[in-house]
Parts: structure tokens; sequence; C-alpha cells
């Protein structure tokens, strides 16, 4: 067959070419002359062809099963190849299919019965594994089976067995399996090691057995006194492949207790770290990649069993070696295993002599991932003889570190410095330099836990309160520091204020200056600073009343503001001076508890966050040289019963009754539901994900799709034409998915409508873990179209695909109006022209209720106007939507009929495509 795509000049080309090819194909297969063997091969390969290029097929498939039937090699190949990619395992043909499966299989032709297991593998569906998980174990252990029929019947093993774990029943095969570690044919060793490591992460203490058999096959191929497998020598390195499987199988058990299994093992790995320092044989690069590829899961090894002090030395040095190479991915990954053994009391002395060239590689890597590894490493030698200078390098790093490590690295940052605090204003400067340096990626948790230990220590709250004085005077000044600033003063501004730079007036001002450019929770953190301010300075007390009386606050549009101005205006007035000082004492210590960083950096990236210096030189264990830091300041996550005793409240406020949860607490609860989430598999199972893009036009927050590989969360913030949106990626799988890629598209004219700026995300997303990615938007033009969300990545060596909208529509964009009721109807009746409104009556999904009305009436992104309609039941809102061309105002009206269970939704807008948009947009919604 001519190559298809290469004949069309066009799309329209191509298509036409491919009717013209399907139709001849129909017209054989229809035709009264009888095919013979190789015109059905021909022509099912066509349409395995033309299916490949993304053309839909829907006829061929009953050719393609009598092709299972032929004897010749070529043709049965392609009638399994066929049956492999296009038939579904719901279809009619498929019993047709299992037969000549079943026959196959009981064929003596080793070249059928590879065909047919190869067929399984592919499909590797539940009926598969249910209808031949009896036969093929018997095929694997039979004395009378082939070499490579073995070999593919292990693999086919290993492959149903993750799609049905039963497929092997407990102790009928367990014996046999595990003794093919000592086949002779490397295939059938090879592929039986990877089914046996399966087996053993399903139940470890039945196949126990294969410690001693991998152990004394490893020590055949390494030791040079045997010969065992020396013809599987790829590039002077016996059976490399074999080694690693059999190496990363020990690694799922202790340290054996038998003594000469135990010497057996330690001897292969003697030898293969003197192998590593032998003069390499060859300078082929094949060379180097096998027998690294050994040496680094003999260190895995090493470092898993954690008791051979002088073998996590010579794997300490020898990985040392390694940071210094010209290959990127031999630094990287000697990095990340000086990491682990970093952790070991034997090695972490030895980790400690490379801090030097750590440092340096921090500062000369060209690969952000190899930098990643080097702060991860740095982070793990830490202890208290090296704490100053790691977090200072760490420090000057994080001014140019990738915006994807900077949130990961405020966190290090923090618990080193918190860990090994000797000297507390060493520590309020390093958390000061934090918020300077990196204000966007400091948690709240960490300027709460600075605050806590401030107030927990008498003698460093003068020095916090004049170090937060002289940073908020710079002329850019990130809100965190604001908010640490007016925390700290408002309690301590006592401290510095016999200083006349530094006098009430002049802390008041200084914090004042900051007010307008803040956000409404650091506001209301203000307001309460203020109050606090009344109490310790009286003196200021008619200028902070003034900024209560303003309307900016009194008459403010957030309720929390104007609550808070409210009410301290008359407790300053009302309170005698006794009551206010009760009422606004200084806070008292917080309890002690643990740090809550720790945790939420093991959140981040659980499995592979070490506590630091947790096997110090001191020989001391982590709990016993906790850092004073530790003992004597604690967390507080502040609950309901107690937040009426913190007036400034750690917890920033919202405009509900409730506290705002910190930042890391609201993101995770992206993540959380109700009730559990069901079972989902989007990329080839049979369950259905979920989609919540239609929610999303009323909600800025919340689960985007969720399968049982994947969780997608968003929170999203807009301020008239310019937003942010934060993807949250979560891996709900055991295993850590690779190549993890995430690209948002603007498909058509729309490139021209929005303005997208996307960060990259990190390429491993860890078992259990969950990742970000940001996405800045500028709304430049009226736009119809969803942006595209492309997620790739790798999971269990299958290239996965996720293709989804982003929820970004116009209405993201609105700014709610404020209107009475004669200028609302004024302006409706201006836009009464007919291109100017857009009408839907539809059913109610659900029973009308007002609650939800208003919620997602609110959720549009429109102000909803109270009072206004004559008709009581009926609801109006108004908005206008901000983008950089142009300003479109809106007006909704939305008459329920409770009787019929209907709505009738209107929209008037001064841009009839605009007005249609929103309709279509909202009737889903009611």
């Amino acid at each position: 067959m001519p190559a298809v795509r290469g004949d069309g000049k066009s799309k329209e080309a191509e298509i036409k070419r491919i009717n013209k090819e399907l139709a001849n194909i129909r017209s054989k297969f229809k035709g009264d002359k009888t095919l013979d063997g190789y015109q059905k091969k021909k022509y099912v390969c066509k349409l395995l062809f033309i299916f490949l290029l993304g053309h839909d097929i829907d006829f061929g498939h009953m050719e393609a099963v009598n092709l299972l039937s032929s004897n010749k090699y070529t043709e049965k190949q392609i009638g399994y190849l066929f049956i492999s990619v296009l038939v579904n395992t719901n279809s009619d043909l498929i019993r047709l299919i299992i037969q000549s499966i079943k026959n196959d299989l009981a064929s003596r032709n080793p070249i059928h019965v590879n065909l047919a297991l190869q067929c399984i593998a592919n499909i590797g569906s539940k009926e598969m594994a249910e209808t031949f998980g009896t036969e093929i174990p018997k095929l694997l252990v039979s004395g009378d089976t082939m070499d490579v029929v073995k070999q593919s019947a292990a693999l086919c093993l290993l492959r149903l067995l993750r799609t049905c774990p039963e497929v092997i029943p407990s102790g009928e095969w367990t014996s046999r399996i595990i003794h093919l570690l000592n086949d002779q044919h490397l295939g059938v060793v090879t592929a039986a090691a990877s089914l046996i490591e399966a087996l053993v992460k399903r139940n470890t203490d039945e196949y126990k057995g294969c410690v001693s058999l991998a152990v004394s096959r490893l020590s055949r191929i390494v030791t040079a006194s045997y010969t065992d497998l020396q013809d599987y020598t790829y590039y002077f390195v016996p059976a490399p492949w074999l080694s690693v499987k059999l190496l990363r199988l020990l690694q799922n058990y202790p340290p054996p207790e038998d003594a000469g299994v135990r010497g057996r093992l330690t001897e292969c790995l003697e030898t293969i770290l003197n192998k590593a320092q032998e003069p390499p044989k060859s300078k082929k690069v094949q060379h180097s990649n096998a027998k690294n590829a050994v040496l680094f899961e003999a260190i895995s090894l090493i470092i898993h069993a954690d008791s051979d002090a002088t073998l996590l030395v010579r794997g300490c040095n020898q990985l040392g070696q390694f940071l210094s190479h010209r290959e990127t991915n031999l630094r990287y990954l000697a990095l990340e295993s000086l990491c682990l053994l970093a952790t070991s009391e034997f090695s972490h002395d030895s980790v400690k002599k490379h801090q030097e060239t750590v440092i340096n590689a921090l500062k000369t890597e060209r690969d952000v991932s190899v930098r990643q590894r080097a702060v991860d490493l740095l982070y793990a030698m830490c202890d208290k003889s090296n704490a100053e200078e790691i977090v200072q390098e760490m420090l000057n790093y994080l001014e140019t570190a990738d915006y994807s490590i900077r949130e990961e690295m405020v966190l290090k940052v923090a618990i080193l410095a918190e860990k090994y605090a000797t000297d507390y204003t060493w520590y309020v400067d390093v958390i000061l330099n934090l918020i300077r340096i990196a204000g966007d990626y400091v948690s709240d948790e960490v300027w709460f836990r600075v605050i806590q230990i401030v107030i927990n220590r008498d003698d460093v709250q003068g020095y916090a309160a004049k170090t937060v004085f002289e940073a908020l005077q710079a002329p850019a000044c990130h809100e965190n520091m604001v908010k640490v600033g007016s925390y700290v003063l408002g309690e301590f501004g006592n401290l510095i204020a016999g200083d006349q730079r530094s006098s009430p007036a002049v802390q008041f001002q200084l914090l004042h200056s900051k007010y307008h450019l803040c956000s409404a929770n650091t506001r209301a953190l203000l307001l309460t600073t203020y109050v606090k301010f009344v109490n310790l300075f009286p003196e200021i007390k008619h200028l902070i009343q003034d900024v209560f009386k303003a309307d900016n606050n009194l008459r403010s549009a957030d309720a929390e503001l104007q609550q808070r101005a409210s009410e301290y205006l008359q407790l300053s007035i009302v309170a005698s001076t006794d009551v206010l000082a009760t009422v606004l004492e200084e806070m008292p210590p917080f309890p002690e508890r643990e740090s809550s960083i720790l945790a939420i950096l093991k959140k981040k990236k659980p499995g592979r966050v070490a506590e630091p210096g947790s096997a110090g030189s001191d020989g001391t264990t982590p709990k016993e040289r906790k850092s004073p830091a530790l003992n004597s300041v604690a967390n507080s996550n502040h609950n309901t019963s107690g937040q009426s005793n913190d007036l400034l409240g750690l917890a920033s406020p919202s405009t509900t009754t409730q506290n705002a949860a910190p930042l890391v607490d609201m993101l995770a609860d992206v993540f959380s539901s109700a009730s559990p989430p069901s079972v989902n598999n989007g990329f080839g199972s049979a369950f259905q994900p979920i989609d919540n893009l239609k929610k999303f036009a009323c909600k800025n927050n919340g689960v985007l799709f969720e399968n049982d590989l994947l969780q997608i969360g968003v929170k999203s913030e807009f301020r008239q034409n310019l937003g942010r949106i934060a993807l949250y990626f979560g891996n709900k799988t055991s295993f850590a998915l690779q190549g993890f890629s995430s690209s948002v598209g603007t498909p058509g004219d729309l490139a021209t409508k929005l303005i997208l700026q996307v960060k990259p995300v990190d390429v491993n997303v860890d078992a259990g873990a969950q990742i970000q990615q940001l996405v800045n938007v500028e709304c430049v033009d009226e736009f119809l179209e969803y942006p595209t969300l492309t997620i790739l990545f790798l999971y269990n060596g299958v290239q996965q695909r996720l293709s989804l909208k982003l929820p970004l529509t116009i209405n993201k964009f609105f700014e709610p109006t404020e209107m009475n009721s004669e200028a609302f109807f004024s302006r409706w009746k201006n836009l009464s022209g007919s291109n100017q409104e857009a009408q839907k009556i539809f059913q109610a999904t659900q029973p009308i209720d007002a609650s939800h009305i208003r919620t997602k009436l609110i959720g549009t992104g429109m102000k909803l106007l109270d009072g206004i309609d004559p008709n009581p039941e009926n609801y109006v809102s108004a908005g206008i939507i901000h983008t950089r061309t142009q300003q479109i105002g809106c007006l909704l009206r939305l008459e329920p009929n409770r009787q019929a269970q209907m709505y009738r939704l209107t929209i008037r807008s001064s841009k009839d495509s605009v007005a249609k948009l929103i309709c279509d947009l909202l009737c889903d919604q009611f």
C-alpha cells in the first residue's frame, strides 16, 4: 500500500484517498471471489494502518479472526496484531478469539504459542486473566516448554498479575516459580525475576525462599570464580540487566539471617564496588552504562540493609567520585543516592565530606533537576556543625533558583533554621530573609511559626520588633512581611517605641502606608494591630480612630473589614483603660507541639524527605537531638475555642465566622471530599473518570478531574482582566508518575484573545504526592472557547495522555456592579434590542431552592441585587466583563417557576455574542 499520508497534499486529499481505499477493501471482503490468506492479510494490514493514522474502522474484524486459524506465521501475526489493537473486550467476537488463543496455546509450534501469549498480554483484560490464568503457569513451569515460550509466559503472567492479582493462587506454584531463578536461559531467568518481584510485593512471606536463590545466582554472575552466564556478557559486564533485577528483588527483604547467605551477599557487593574502581575495559558508553547500572543498584541494596558500615562508607566514597563526572545523569543519581546515605549513622560523616562539591553544584549546574537534588542533599547532610553555612548557601541560591523548586526550598530552609537555631536572632533573620527573597513561596505555616517562636521567647522579642520595623521601611515590601511586621509590632512595638526613629506614631504611619496595597485578609490583620496600638500607645488613639471611621473601612464591601472597624472603634471609645488592657493584653505563649512545617514538606514529597541530621555525628537519635526551638516552642493551629483569645489571629480572616485555613490546608482541601472518591481510570479502564468542567462556571475552586491514577484540583482568583489559576496534580497510585508534563493550549484564534503564562511543573510526581502548576491569565478580548489542558506521563512504563479543558470562561472576568432599582431597569430597557438579549427556558435539574440559586448566581461573578425585581421570586444580577480592549456590561434576570419546576433565564449585554455565551453557560447550572 502506498504511503497514504504522503499521498495527500492536504487533510481533505488524505481523507479522500483513505475513503477510496476503504471502499476497495470493503468490496473485496463482500465480493463473490474467495480471498486467500495473503489477500486477507494484506487488506487487514491496510485497515490497521488506516486506524493508526487516526481514522475509525468498523469492519474487517471477522477477517482478522479468520487469520488466527492460519498456519502461516505472517498471517497469524497480522491477525493477532489487529485484534490486540482494534478489538474491544466487549466485542461479540471475543469468544471466537478466546477459542483461537486456546488452540494456539495447545499447539506444539512454539511460534504459535508465543503469538497467543503476546496477544493475551497486549489485551491484558480481567476476562483474559480469568480464562487463561490456570493455563499460563503450567506453560511456565513445564519441563517440556521451550525457553522462548517460558520467557513469554512469565512476562504474560506479569501483565495479568497487574490486572488481576488473584491470577496466581497462593501456594500452588510458589516453589516452582521461585526455582526459575536457577534456569540457564538468560531470557527465562530475567523475565522470572520481574515476575517474582511483583509476586513478592503482593506476598513477601510466601516468596521469601527466593532470597537465597537470588543471592546464589548473583554470586555466580559477579564472582570471578564462576562462569555462570558468561556467554551473556554485555560490553564486558556479565548479565547486567539480570544482576540489576536480582539486586532490586533483594531490596524487598531485610538482610539475610543465614550467615552463609549474608556472607555471599556481602562478597557480591564488595566485588561490585571493587569492579567500579577498575579502569574501564571499553571507552564505549554502553560499557559504562551497564557497569554503573549494576553499581547503583548495589548501592541501593547497601542503603536498604543499612547494617554494614564498611560497605556504606565505600558506597559513599564511590558516589562522591561521580559528583564531578561529566555525565549529568551520573551526577544526578549520585546526589540522589547520597541523600539516602546521609540518613545512615554509619555514613553521615562521609557524606558531609562532599559538602563543598555539592554547594559548588548548586551554583554551577545547568540542569535544574540536578540542582534540586543538590538542595535535597544539603538538607539531608545538615547538622549543628554546618547548619549556618548550609542555610546561608541555600538563601543565596534561592535568589536565582528555578521557580519550580522555590516553595520546597523555602520549607527546607525554615525547617533547618528552626531545628538548629542556637541564637534566635539568627532564626528571625533567616525567616525575614526568606520572605524578602521568595515571599510568594512562603506558606502561612512559615510565618505563623516565626511569630510563635518570637512570642514564646522573651530574649528575641525586642530584636524581632526592631528587625521587622527596619524591613517594613523597604519601598517594595512583600505582603507576608507586612503580616509578620503587623503581628510583631502589635505585640512588642512598645519595646522599640523609646527610640524617636521608631516612635508609636512612626510605627503606625509605617504600617498604615502599606494598608491600601494589601489584600482584605492582611488589612483585617492590620486593623487588629491598630486596636492593639490603642492599648500600647494611647497618645495616637485619635489617629487610629480616624482610620476606623474611614468610609473605606466602616462601609467596606468586605464584611470582615467592616465588622472589625466598627467593633474596634466602639471598643476604643467605650472601654475603660483597665478593660482595654485586659482585652488587648499580650498573647500568652503557645502550647508545645511539634512543628507542622516538616509535615507539609513530607506531604509535598512523601517518601523522599529525610529529617535533617537524622544520623548526626554526635551519635544521638533525632528525638534526643531536637533543637531548643523544637523543645521550647510549639506549633499552634488555632481552633475555634482558642480564637477568641487571639485578637490578632494567626489564621487569616475571612468573610465567614470561621477562620480561614492555612494556605497549605486550603490547597489540600481541593482534594478532599465528603464521600470517598470512586475508583476510575481515564486511560482505558472500564470505569468512567470524574470530569467536573461544567461545575466551574459558578465556582473557582474544586476537583476538575479524577480517575484512579490522577486527581486534578483547581484554585483560581481573578481581578478585572487578570487572573491566576493554580493547578494541583495529585498522584493517587503507589508508583511514581515519571516524565510528567502539563501544557495549556489556545486553539484557533483563542491565542489572540487570551494571554497565558504557564509555569513549568515537576517532571516526576512521587507516589501519593501533589505538585502545583501556576497559570497567569490576561483577557485581551471576549472569547468563546476553553483553553486546552494536555497532561502526559509514564505510569508503570506505559505512556498516558489526558486531554481536558481548562475551566476558564468569560464570566471569570466579571466585576460585580452595584445598582439600585431605577438604574437597573433603565439600563435593562436600553439593552432591549434583539441583538442584545439572549433568553432560554429550561427544566430545573433539581428541586428549586433559593439558597442554591443565590450561591450559583454569586458564583457567576456578577453582583446579586436584592429587592430590585418587583416579583420577589425573581433574581437579578449586574456585572461588567473586563478585557484589555473593552468593558462589556451584562444584566441577568432569572425567573423560577416552582410549580412547573422550570426557569426562564434572560441575559442582556452590550454585545450579543457575550449575552448568548453567558446564557448558554449558566442554563446548565440550575
